[in-house]
Protein backbone atom coordinates (compact mmCIF):
# COMPACT_ATOMS: atom_id res chain seq x y z
CA UNK A 1 0.00 0.00 0.00
CA UNK A 2 1.41 3.38 -1.03
CA UNK A 3 2.03 6.11 1.56
CA UNK A 4 -0.46 8.96 1.93
CA UNK A 5 0.41 12.18 0.11
CA UNK A 6 -1.28 15.52 0.84
CA UNK A 7 -1.17 18.66 -1.29
CA UNK A 8 0.19 21.35 1.02
CA UNK A 9 -0.93 24.89 0.14
CA UNK A 10 2.11 26.18 2.02
CA UNK A 11 4.67 24.36 -0.14
CA UNK A 12 2.43 24.20 -3.24
CA UNK A 13 3.25 20.53 -3.77
CA UNK A 14 2.20 17.06 -2.64
CA UNK A 15 4.07 15.87 0.43
CA UNK A 16 4.27 12.51 2.19
CA UNK A 17 2.07 12.68 5.27
CA UNK A 18 3.97 12.11 8.49
CA UNK A 19 2.12 13.11 11.68
CA UNK A 20 4.10 15.09 14.24
CA UNK A 21 3.24 12.37 16.77
CA UNK A 22 3.21 8.89 15.17
CA UNK A 23 -0.32 7.49 14.65
CA UNK A 24 -1.90 10.59 16.22
CA UNK A 25 -3.31 13.31 13.97
CA UNK A 26 -4.39 16.80 15.02
CA UNK A 27 -6.74 18.44 12.50
CA UNK A 28 -8.41 21.85 12.70
CA UNK A 29 -11.05 23.02 10.23
CA UNK A 30 -12.59 26.50 10.26
CA UNK A 31 -16.27 26.07 11.06
CA UNK A 32 -19.36 28.14 10.28
CA UNK A 33 -20.21 31.67 11.34
CA UNK A 34 -23.64 31.04 12.83
CA UNK A 35 -25.55 34.23 12.03
CA UNK A 36 -27.29 32.68 8.99
CA UNK A 37 -27.94 29.33 7.33
CA UNK A 38 -24.86 27.36 6.35
CA UNK A 39 -24.23 27.77 2.63
CA UNK A 40 -23.32 25.10 0.12
CA UNK A 41 -19.70 26.19 -0.19
CA UNK A 42 -19.24 25.54 3.52
CA UNK A 43 -20.94 22.16 3.13
CA UNK A 44 -18.53 21.18 0.37
CA UNK A 45 -15.62 21.97 2.72
CA UNK A 46 -17.13 20.10 5.67
CA UNK A 47 -17.99 17.05 3.55
CA UNK A 48 -14.47 17.01 2.09
CA UNK A 49 -12.88 17.09 5.54
CA UNK A 50 -15.36 14.50 6.81
CA UNK A 51 -13.99 12.16 4.12
CA UNK A 52 -10.43 13.07 5.12
CA UNK A 53 -11.28 12.47 8.80
CA UNK A 54 -12.88 9.12 7.99
CA UNK A 55 -9.92 8.03 5.85
CA UNK A 56 -7.36 8.93 8.51
CA UNK A 57 -9.37 6.82 10.97
CA UNK A 58 -9.54 4.04 8.38
CA UNK A 59 -5.73 4.12 8.14
CA UNK A 60 -5.57 3.47 11.87
CA UNK A 61 -4.69 6.94 13.14
CA UNK A 62 -6.13 8.36 16.32
CA UNK A 63 -7.53 11.70 15.17
CA UNK A 64 -8.47 14.76 17.19
CA UNK A 65 -10.67 16.72 14.82
CA UNK A 66 -11.43 20.27 15.98
CA UNK A 67 -13.99 22.38 14.10
CA UNK A 68 -14.94 25.70 15.66
CA UNK A 69 -18.17 27.65 15.80
CA UNK A 70 -17.72 31.39 15.16
CA UNK A 71 -20.30 33.11 17.34
CA UNK A 72 -18.55 36.42 18.01
CA UNK A 73 -16.09 38.87 16.51
CA UNK A 74 -17.05 38.52 12.84
CA UNK A 75 -17.74 41.89 11.26
CA UNK A 76 -19.43 42.71 7.96
CA UNK A 77 -17.02 42.27 5.06
CA UNK A 78 -14.53 40.40 7.27
CA UNK A 79 -12.88 43.72 8.20
CA UNK A 80 -11.98 45.44 11.48
CA UNK A 81 -14.71 48.03 11.18
CA UNK A 82 -18.42 48.01 10.36
CA UNK A 83 -21.38 46.19 11.82
CA UNK A 84 -21.06 43.01 13.82
CA UNK A 85 -22.97 40.27 11.98
CA UNK A 86 -24.59 38.94 15.16
CA UNK A 87 -25.58 42.34 16.52
CA UNK A 88 -27.02 43.36 13.16
CA UNK A 89 -29.12 40.21 12.87
CA UNK A 90 -30.26 40.36 16.51
CA UNK A 91 -31.38 43.98 16.21
CA UNK A 92 -33.19 43.22 12.97
CA UNK A 93 -35.15 40.38 14.58
CA UNK A 94 -35.34 42.01 18.04
CA UNK A 95 -33.83 39.05 19.87
CA UNK A 96 -30.69 38.32 21.86
CA UNK A 97 -27.55 37.59 19.81
CA UNK A 98 -27.24 34.16 21.44
CA UNK A 99 -30.72 33.31 20.16
CA UNK A 100 -29.35 33.86 16.65
CA UNK A 101 -26.30 31.74 17.52
CA UNK A 102 -28.43 28.91 18.93
CA UNK A 103 -30.87 28.83 16.02
CA UNK A 104 -28.24 28.63 13.31
CA UNK A 105 -25.96 26.29 15.25
CA UNK A 106 -28.84 23.83 15.58
CA UNK A 107 -29.63 24.27 11.89
CA UNK A 108 -26.00 23.68 10.95
CA UNK A 109 -25.89 20.45 12.95
CA UNK A 110 -29.11 19.25 11.27
CA UNK A 111 -27.62 19.80 7.82
CA UNK A 112 -24.38 18.05 8.76
CA UNK A 113 -26.37 15.08 10.07
CA UNK A 114 -28.43 14.92 6.88
CA UNK A 115 -25.20 14.82 4.88
CA UNK A 116 -24.06 11.97 7.19
CA UNK A 117 -21.00 13.86 8.43
CA UNK A 118 -19.39 12.53 11.57
CA UNK A 119 -19.28 15.13 14.37
CA UNK A 120 -15.84 16.55 15.14
CA UNK A 121 -14.00 15.41 18.25
CA UNK A 122 -14.21 18.93 19.72
CA UNK A 123 -16.43 21.82 18.59
CA UNK A 124 -15.29 24.92 20.52
CA UNK A 125 -16.99 28.31 20.30
CA UNK A 126 -15.37 31.74 20.12
CA UNK A 127 -17.48 33.02 23.04
CA UNK A 128 -16.35 30.08 25.16
CA UNK A 129 -12.67 30.98 24.72
CA UNK A 130 -12.51 34.74 25.28
CA UNK A 131 -9.82 34.42 27.96
CA UNK A 132 -7.58 32.36 25.69
CA UNK A 133 -7.87 35.00 22.97
CA UNK A 134 -7.09 37.83 25.40
CA UNK A 135 -4.06 35.94 26.72
CA UNK A 136 -2.74 35.35 23.21
CA UNK A 137 -3.12 39.02 22.33
CA UNK A 138 -1.23 39.95 25.50
CA UNK A 139 1.63 37.62 24.56
CA UNK A 140 1.84 39.04 21.05
CA UNK A 141 2.00 42.57 22.49
CA UNK A 142 4.74 41.45 24.91
CA UNK A 143 6.70 39.96 22.00
CA UNK A 144 6.57 43.31 20.20
CA UNK A 145 4.28 42.42 17.28
CA UNK A 146 1.11 44.23 18.34
CA UNK A 147 0.14 47.66 19.67
CA UNK A 148 -2.85 49.22 21.43
CA UNK A 149 -4.77 52.26 20.20
CA UNK A 150 -7.70 53.48 22.27
CA UNK A 151 -8.76 50.04 23.48
CA UNK A 152 -8.17 48.20 20.19
CA UNK A 153 -5.20 45.85 19.72
CA UNK A 154 -3.65 45.72 16.25
CA UNK A 155 -1.15 43.25 14.81
CA UNK A 156 1.87 44.99 13.27
CA UNK A 157 2.17 43.24 9.90
CA UNK A 158 5.13 45.20 8.52
CA UNK A 159 7.21 44.64 11.65
CA UNK A 160 6.41 40.93 11.55
CA UNK A 161 7.27 40.77 7.86
CA UNK A 162 10.82 41.95 8.57
CA UNK A 163 11.45 38.60 10.26
CA UNK A 164 8.96 36.23 8.59
CA UNK A 165 7.27 36.50 5.18
CA UNK A 166 3.69 37.55 5.91
CA UNK A 167 2.26 36.27 2.61
CA UNK A 168 3.99 32.88 2.71
CA UNK A 169 0.77 30.85 2.45
CA UNK A 170 -0.33 32.40 -0.85
CA UNK A 171 3.22 33.12 -2.07
CA UNK A 172 2.69 36.88 -2.23
CA UNK A 173 5.15 39.58 -1.23
CA UNK A 174 4.18 42.34 1.16
CA UNK A 175 4.64 44.97 -1.56
CA UNK A 176 2.07 43.22 -3.76
CA UNK A 177 -0.37 42.92 -0.86
CA UNK A 178 0.01 46.60 -0.02
CA UNK A 179 -0.86 47.57 -3.59
CA UNK A 180 -4.25 45.91 -3.18
CA UNK A 181 -5.22 47.89 -0.06
CA UNK A 182 -6.62 51.37 0.39
CA UNK A 183 -4.49 54.27 1.60
CA UNK A 184 -4.82 55.09 5.29
CA UNK A 185 -6.92 58.16 5.97
CA UNK A 186 -5.84 60.82 8.43
CA UNK A 187 -8.17 59.46 11.09
CA UNK A 188 -7.13 55.82 10.67
CA UNK A 189 -5.56 54.61 13.90
CA UNK A 190 -3.61 51.72 12.40
CA UNK A 191 0.12 52.06 11.69
CA UNK A 192 0.01 50.01 8.53
CA UNK A 193 -2.62 49.32 5.89
CA UNK A 194 -2.42 45.54 6.40
CA UNK A 195 -2.55 45.64 10.21
CA UNK A 196 -5.51 43.73 11.59
CA UNK A 197 -7.32 43.70 14.93
CA UNK A 198 -6.67 41.09 17.60
CA UNK A 199 -9.12 42.78 19.98
CA UNK A 200 -11.65 45.48 19.08
CA UNK A 201 -12.98 48.21 21.35
CA UNK A 202 -16.74 47.90 21.63
CA UNK A 203 -19.04 50.87 21.24
CA UNK A 204 -22.16 51.13 23.43
CA UNK A 205 -24.29 49.81 20.55
CA UNK A 206 -22.35 46.54 20.41
CA UNK A 207 -24.40 43.80 22.09
CA UNK A 208 -21.62 41.23 22.55
CA UNK A 209 -18.66 42.55 24.54
CA UNK A 210 -16.33 41.41 27.32
CA UNK A 211 -13.93 43.03 29.81
CA UNK A 212 -10.26 42.99 28.86
CA UNK A 213 -7.01 44.72 29.94
CA UNK A 214 -7.80 47.31 27.23
CA UNK A 215 -11.43 47.93 28.20
CA UNK A 216 -14.72 46.47 27.05
CA UNK A 217 -14.47 44.85 23.65
CA UNK A 218 -14.60 41.67 21.60
CA UNK A 219 -12.07 39.49 19.78
CA UNK A 220 -11.04 39.93 16.18
CA UNK A 221 -12.17 37.16 13.85
CA UNK A 222 -8.74 35.69 13.11
CA UNK A 223 -7.42 35.20 16.64
CA UNK A 224 -10.19 32.80 17.69
CA UNK A 225 -8.87 29.99 15.48
CA UNK A 226 -5.27 30.52 16.58
CA UNK A 227 -6.25 30.48 20.26
CA UNK A 228 -8.53 27.44 20.07
CA UNK A 229 -6.27 25.36 17.83
CA UNK A 230 -3.38 25.92 20.25
CA UNK A 231 -5.55 25.02 23.25
CA UNK A 232 -6.71 21.68 21.83
CA UNK A 233 -3.96 20.72 19.39
CA UNK A 234 -0.85 22.45 20.68
CA UNK A 235 1.47 25.10 19.26
CA UNK A 236 2.15 22.86 16.26
CA UNK A 237 -0.31 20.42 14.73
CA UNK A 238 -0.72 18.39 11.57
CA UNK A 239 -3.57 19.62 9.36
CA UNK A 240 -5.44 22.92 9.09
CA UNK A 241 -8.28 23.05 6.58
CA UNK A 242 -10.87 25.38 5.13
CA UNK A 243 -12.16 26.87 1.91
CA UNK A 244 -9.66 28.46 -0.46
CA UNK A 245 -11.29 31.84 0.17
CA UNK A 246 -9.82 31.77 3.70
CA UNK A 247 -6.19 31.36 2.63
CA UNK A 248 -5.31 34.91 1.61
CA UNK A 249 -6.49 36.69 4.76
CA UNK A 250 -7.84 34.51 7.58
CA UNK A 251 -5.27 31.72 7.39
CA UNK A 252 -2.45 34.12 6.52
CA UNK A 253 -3.26 36.07 9.69
CA UNK A 254 -3.48 32.86 11.72
CA UNK A 255 0.06 31.94 10.70
CA UNK A 256 1.36 35.43 11.57
CA UNK A 257 -0.38 35.50 14.98
CA UNK A 258 0.83 32.05 15.99
CA UNK A 259 4.39 32.66 14.80
CA UNK A 260 4.48 36.00 16.65
CA UNK A 261 3.14 34.38 19.82
CA UNK A 262 4.88 31.00 19.93
CA UNK A 263 7.85 31.46 17.53
CA UNK A 264 6.99 28.26 15.63
CA UNK A 265 5.09 27.52 12.41
CA UNK A 266 1.68 26.35 13.69
CA UNK A 267 0.64 23.90 10.95
CA UNK A 268 2.48 21.23 8.99
CA UNK A 269 -0.07 20.72 6.18
CA UNK A 270 -2.45 23.45 5.00
CA UNK A 271 -5.39 22.10 2.95
CA UNK A 272 -7.99 24.09 1.03
CA UNK A 273 -11.14 23.14 -0.87
CA UNK A 274 -12.05 24.87 -4.12
CA UNK A 275 -15.07 27.02 -4.99
CA UNK A 276 -18.51 26.12 -6.31
CA UNK A 277 -20.02 27.20 -9.62
CA UNK A 278 -23.53 26.86 -11.04
CA UNK A 279 -23.70 26.16 -14.77
CA UNK A 280 -20.15 27.47 -15.04
CA UNK A 281 -20.76 30.73 -13.11
CA UNK A 282 -19.30 31.24 -9.63
CA UNK A 283 -21.95 30.63 -6.97
CA UNK A 284 -22.86 33.79 -5.07
CA UNK A 285 -25.87 35.61 -3.63
CA UNK A 286 -25.25 38.61 -5.88
CA UNK A 287 -25.40 36.42 -8.99
CA UNK A 288 -28.72 34.96 -7.82
CA UNK A 289 -27.38 31.42 -8.19
CA UNK A 290 -26.48 30.70 -4.59
CA UNK A 291 -28.83 28.08 -3.17
CA UNK A 292 -28.83 26.69 0.35
CA UNK A 293 -28.72 22.99 1.28
CA UNK A 294 -32.39 23.16 2.30
CA UNK A 295 -33.28 24.47 -1.16
CA UNK A 296 -31.45 21.52 -2.71
CA UNK A 297 -33.31 19.06 -0.49
CA UNK A 298 -36.70 20.67 -1.21
CA UNK A 299 -36.10 21.74 -4.82
CA UNK A 300 -37.51 25.16 -3.90
CA UNK A 301 -34.84 27.27 -5.68
CA UNK A 302 -35.92 28.49 -9.16
CA UNK A 303 -32.73 27.10 -10.73
CA UNK A 304 -33.54 23.57 -9.54
CA UNK A 305 -35.81 21.25 -11.50
CA UNK A 306 -36.50 18.95 -8.54
CA UNK A 307 -35.46 18.03 -4.99
CA UNK A 308 -32.20 16.16 -4.44
CA UNK A 309 -31.60 13.83 -1.49
CA UNK A 310 -28.62 14.68 0.76
CA UNK A 311 -26.89 11.36 0.02
CA UNK A 312 -27.07 12.09 -3.71
CA UNK A 313 -25.60 15.56 -3.20
CA UNK A 314 -22.81 14.06 -1.08
CA UNK A 315 -22.09 11.49 -3.80
CA UNK A 316 -22.14 14.26 -6.42
CA UNK A 317 -19.48 16.16 -4.46
CA UNK A 318 -17.26 13.07 -4.19
CA UNK A 319 -17.14 12.79 -7.97
CA UNK A 320 -14.89 15.88 -8.10
CA UNK A 321 -11.52 16.22 -6.35
CA UNK A 322 -11.74 18.58 -3.38
CA UNK A 323 -9.15 20.97 -4.90
CA UNK A 324 -11.08 21.26 -8.19
CA UNK A 325 -13.97 23.59 -8.96
CA UNK A 326 -17.32 21.85 -8.43
CA UNK A 327 -20.02 22.83 -10.92
CA UNK A 328 -23.67 22.37 -9.99
CA UNK A 329 -26.31 21.78 -12.65
CA UNK A 330 -29.54 19.82 -12.77
CA UNK A 331 -28.01 17.52 -15.37
CA UNK A 332 -24.98 16.79 -13.18
CA UNK A 333 -27.07 16.20 -10.05
CA UNK A 334 -29.46 13.89 -11.86
CA UNK A 335 -26.54 11.98 -13.40
CA UNK A 336 -25.13 11.59 -9.86
CA UNK A 337 -28.48 10.18 -8.68
CA UNK A 338 -28.40 7.55 -11.41
CA UNK A 339 -24.72 6.86 -10.81
CA UNK A 340 -25.15 6.29 -7.07
CA UNK A 341 -28.12 3.97 -7.67
CA UNK A 342 -26.14 1.96 -10.21
CA UNK A 343 -23.13 1.73 -7.91
CA UNK A 344 -25.20 0.88 -4.81
CA UNK A 345 -27.22 -1.75 -6.65
CA UNK A 346 -23.95 -3.37 -7.74
CA UNK A 347 -22.65 -3.18 -4.16
CA UNK A 348 -25.77 -4.92 -2.80
CA UNK A 349 -25.41 -7.57 -5.50
CA UNK A 350 -21.74 -8.02 -4.59
CA UNK A 351 -22.53 -8.53 -0.89
CA UNK A 352 -24.86 -11.38 -1.88
CA UNK A 353 -22.11 -13.42 -3.51
CA UNK A 354 -20.84 -16.31 -1.35
CA UNK A 355 -17.03 -16.60 -1.54
CA UNK A 356 -17.17 -20.33 -0.79
CA UNK A 357 -18.99 -20.78 -4.11
CA UNK A 358 -16.16 -19.19 -6.06
CA UNK A 359 -13.18 -21.21 -7.22
CA UNK A 360 -9.75 -22.08 -5.98
CA UNK A 361 -8.91 -24.25 -8.98
CA UNK A 362 -8.63 -24.31 -12.75
CA UNK A 363 -11.91 -22.39 -13.34
CA UNK A 364 -10.28 -19.11 -12.30
CA UNK A 365 -9.89 -16.62 -15.15
CA UNK A 366 -6.34 -15.20 -14.64
CA UNK A 367 -7.00 -12.14 -16.78
CA UNK A 368 -10.23 -11.26 -14.97
CA UNK A 369 -8.64 -11.99 -11.61
CA UNK A 370 -5.76 -9.62 -12.38
CA UNK A 371 -8.13 -6.89 -13.62
CA UNK A 372 -10.31 -7.07 -10.51
CA UNK A 373 -7.34 -7.04 -8.12
CA UNK A 374 -5.78 -4.09 -9.96
CA UNK A 375 -8.97 -2.01 -9.76
CA UNK A 376 -9.65 -2.88 -6.10
CA UNK A 377 -6.07 -2.09 -5.08
CA UNK A 378 -6.39 1.26 -6.85
CA UNK A 379 -8.90 2.38 -4.20
CA UNK A 380 -6.08 2.85 -1.69
CA UNK A 381 -3.66 4.21 -4.29
CA UNK A 382 -6.09 6.95 -5.36
CA UNK A 383 -7.04 7.93 -1.81
CA UNK A 384 -3.37 8.06 -0.86
CA UNK A 385 -2.86 10.46 -3.75
CA UNK A 386 -4.28 13.50 -1.93
CA UNK A 387 -7.69 11.91 -1.19
CA UNK A 388 -8.74 11.51 -4.83
CA UNK A 389 -12.31 10.32 -4.30
CA UNK A 390 -13.18 10.85 -7.97
CA UNK A 391 -10.63 8.30 -9.13
CA UNK A 392 -11.72 5.79 -6.48
CA UNK A 393 -15.28 6.03 -7.77
CA UNK A 394 -14.03 5.64 -11.35
CA UNK A 395 -12.32 2.37 -10.39
CA UNK A 396 -15.49 1.21 -8.64
CA UNK A 397 -17.58 1.93 -11.71
CA UNK A 398 -15.17 -0.14 -13.81
CA UNK A 399 -15.99 -3.08 -11.55
CA UNK A 400 -19.76 -2.67 -11.88
CA UNK A 401 -20.00 -4.51 -15.26
CA UNK A 402 -18.01 -7.41 -13.77
CA UNK A 403 -20.40 -7.64 -10.80
CA UNK A 404 -23.47 -7.40 -13.03
CA UNK A 405 -22.08 -10.01 -15.41
CA UNK A 406 -21.59 -12.45 -12.52
CA UNK A 407 -25.16 -11.70 -11.41
CA UNK A 408 -26.44 -12.37 -14.95
CA UNK A 409 -24.26 -15.49 -15.12
CA UNK A 410 -22.47 -14.30 -18.26
CA UNK A 411 -19.36 -14.56 -16.09
CA UNK A 412 -19.16 -17.53 -13.73
CA UNK A 413 -18.61 -16.80 -10.04
CA UNK A 414 -15.88 -19.44 -10.20
CA UNK A 415 -13.91 -17.14 -12.53
CA UNK A 416 -12.73 -15.32 -9.39
CA UNK A 417 -10.93 -16.85 -6.44
CA UNK A 418 -12.58 -16.77 -3.01
CA UNK A 419 -9.80 -14.48 -1.73
CA UNK A 420 -10.31 -11.96 -4.53
CA UNK A 421 -14.09 -11.94 -4.10
CA UNK A 422 -13.76 -11.46 -0.33
CA UNK A 423 -11.23 -8.65 -0.87
CA UNK A 424 -13.56 -6.87 -3.32
CA UNK A 425 -16.53 -7.19 -0.94
CA UNK A 426 -14.48 -5.86 1.97
CA UNK A 427 -13.07 -2.91 0.05
CA UNK A 428 -16.44 -1.86 -1.37
CA UNK A 429 -17.85 -1.75 2.16
CA UNK A 430 -14.79 0.05 3.54
CA UNK A 431 -15.02 2.80 0.96
CA UNK A 432 -18.72 3.25 0.22
CA UNK A 433 -19.90 3.08 3.83
CA UNK A 434 -16.95 3.76 6.13
CA UNK A 435 -14.81 6.25 4.18
CA UNK A 436 -17.30 7.91 1.83
CA UNK A 437 -20.16 7.81 4.35
CA UNK A 438 -22.76 6.83 1.76
CA UNK A 439 -26.03 5.11 2.50
CA UNK A 440 -28.67 3.24 0.53
CA UNK A 441 -31.10 5.70 -0.99
CA UNK A 442 -34.23 3.54 -0.88
CA UNK A 443 -34.82 3.27 2.88
CA UNK A 444 -38.07 5.24 3.08
CA UNK A 445 -38.44 4.96 6.83
CA UNK A 446 -34.89 5.65 7.94
CA UNK A 447 -33.85 8.46 10.24
CA UNK A 448 -32.28 10.49 7.47
CA UNK A 449 -35.58 10.75 5.59
CA UNK A 450 -37.29 11.76 8.82
CA UNK A 451 -34.68 14.48 9.25
CA UNK A 452 -35.16 15.70 5.67
CA UNK A 453 -38.93 15.80 6.12
CA UNK A 454 -38.65 17.76 9.36
CA UNK A 455 -36.36 20.23 7.60
CA UNK A 456 -38.85 20.60 4.73
CA UNK A 457 -41.70 21.09 7.21
CA UNK A 458 -39.69 23.82 8.98
CA UNK A 459 -38.97 25.52 5.63
CA UNK A 460 -42.64 25.33 4.66
CA UNK A 461 -43.74 26.75 8.03
CA UNK A 462 -41.34 29.64 7.54
CA UNK A 463 -42.64 30.23 4.02
CA UNK A 464 -46.24 30.28 5.24
CA UNK A 465 -45.38 32.72 8.04
CA UNK A 466 -43.84 35.04 5.43
CA UNK A 467 -46.93 34.54 3.23
CA UNK A 468 -44.69 32.98 0.60
CA UNK A 469 -47.44 30.64 -0.56
CA UNK A 470 -45.69 29.83 -3.84
CA UNK A 471 -42.82 28.11 -2.00
CA UNK A 472 -45.22 26.52 0.51
CA UNK A 473 -47.37 25.03 -2.26
CA UNK A 474 -44.34 23.96 -4.29
CA UNK A 475 -42.96 21.92 -1.39
CA UNK A 476 -46.33 20.22 -0.78
CA UNK A 477 -46.98 19.53 -4.48
CA UNK A 478 -43.50 18.17 -5.24
CA UNK A 479 -43.66 15.90 -2.21
CA UNK A 480 -47.03 14.65 -3.46
CA UNK A 481 -45.48 13.87 -6.85
CA UNK A 482 -42.88 11.80 -5.01
CA UNK A 483 -45.60 9.86 -3.19
CA UNK A 484 -45.35 11.70 0.13
CA UNK A 485 -48.48 13.34 1.54
CA UNK A 486 -48.00 16.49 3.62
CA UNK A 487 -51.00 17.39 5.77
CA UNK A 488 -51.69 20.65 7.60
CA UNK A 489 -52.90 20.03 11.15
CA UNK A 490 -54.50 22.30 13.73
CA UNK A 491 -52.31 24.89 15.39
CA UNK A 492 -50.01 25.21 12.38
CA UNK A 493 -48.50 21.75 12.80
CA UNK A 494 -47.85 19.46 9.84
CA UNK A 495 -47.66 15.69 9.43
CA UNK A 496 -46.50 13.51 6.58
CA UNK A 497 -46.98 9.98 5.34
CA UNK A 498 -45.86 7.83 2.43
CA UNK A 499 -48.83 7.25 0.14
CA UNK A 500 -49.75 3.72 -0.92
CA UNK A 501 -48.77 2.97 -4.53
Amino acid sequence: MSALKIYNTLSREKEHFEPITPDHVGMYVCGPTVYSDVHLGNCRTFISFDIIYRYLLFLGHKVRYVRNITDAGHLEGDRDEGDDKFTKKARLEQVEPMEIVQRYTVGFHKVMELFNNLPPTIEPTATGHIMEQIKMAQEIIANGYAYVVDGTVYFDVEKYNKEKPYGILTNRKLEDLLEGTRELGGQDEKKGRLDFALWIKAGPEHLMQWPSPWGMGFPGWHIECSAMSEKYLGKQFDIHGGGMDLAATHHTNEIAQSQACYHVSPVKYWMHTNMLTVNGVRMSKSAGNGFLPEELFSGSHPLLEKAYAPVNVRFFMLQTHYRSTLDFSNEALQAAEKGLKRLWDAYETLTGFVPEQSSTGHDIDPELEAKVLKLVNEFDEHMNDDFNTAKVLASMFELVPVINSIKDKTIALTALSADTLTWMQSRFKNYLEDVFGLKAVNEADNKKLQGVMQLLIDIRKGAKEKKDFATSDKIRNQLSELGIALKDEKGGEMSWSIESP
